[in-house]
């Protein structure tokens, strides 16, 4: 386990869930996400960005991180977008999800090529960047561009390891979106209405504590730029 780690997104969801097991660990968490994280402690340094805004990334981790030693970095934060056939899905729509879910970690690998490279790098995918399911679109694509994304980066990052994991259904604000979604059109999505309220739908905490405890079996068992699905291993 590492002492000090830099998530993404940790105002909800996973992000934040990551974030609250690390610090009861007692480790050193630096943050971004688009709202107040909501963590009162000396060991949390965060700052306030939208993703989508990619000019203020680097900005925003030279203020928080500076020359500080991360080992550990977990990019979380990433949009779902709204279900649409590709012909309804507009291409505003499509440059907003790529922003976010893939050219804003680029920056962030960027930045830390540029300063000290972690040792562990965990990039948030899915498997719907696999499957290619109808209606999930602009999730889809840009999911697929950041599993390449991580093999590629996993040439220039010799000495970190990186993974594009999917970290399987968590009960977070996208599967009570998903839950609205009409099953007769988009039928993918009935097994994660069903999973609402079992065990197969962690709550974001629990989630947290299974993908951490993952780590040193990621570093061992996949090469560094694979993707990888937690409930497969």
């Amino acid at each position: 386990m590492t002492d000090s780690a830099f998530i993404t997104g940790t105002s909800s969801g996973l992000g934040q869930a990551l974030a609250a097991e690390l610090l009861e660990q007692g480790r050193t968490v630096y943050g971004l996400s688009r709202r107040p994280a909501g963590f009162d402690s000396s060991d949390f340094q965060a700052a306030q960005v939208d993703l989508s805004e990619l000019d203020a990334i680097a900005p925003a981790l030279d203020r928080i991180i500076g020359e500080a030693h991360i080992s550990l970095v977990i990019l979380c934060a990433g949009m779902l977008g709204e279900f649409k056939t590709m012909p309804e899905l507009g291409l505003a729509e499509l440059r907003r999800a790529m922003d976010i879910n893939v050219w804003a970690n680029k920056i962030i690998l960027d930045w830390f090529a540029r300063h000290r490279a972690p040792q562990q790098v965990i990039l948030i995918s899915s498997g719907a960047g696999v499957t290619g399911n109808k209606g999930w679109g602009s999730y889809a694509l840009s999911k697929a561009a950041l599993n390449m994304l991580t093999q590629l980066y996993a040439h220039d990052l010799p000495g970190t390891h990186l993974t594009a994991l999917a970290p399987g259904l968590v009960h977070t604000a996208m599967q009570d979106y998903i839950s609205g979604v009409d099953v007769d059109e988009f039928p993918s999505v009935k097994r994660l209405q069903d999973a609402r309220g079992t065990a197969a739908m962690p709550s974001p905490r629990a989630a947290a504590r299974t993908l951490l405890e993952a780590l040193p079996q990621l570093r061992a068992q996949y090469a560094s730029g694979s993707f990888a699905d937690l409930r497969r291993m």
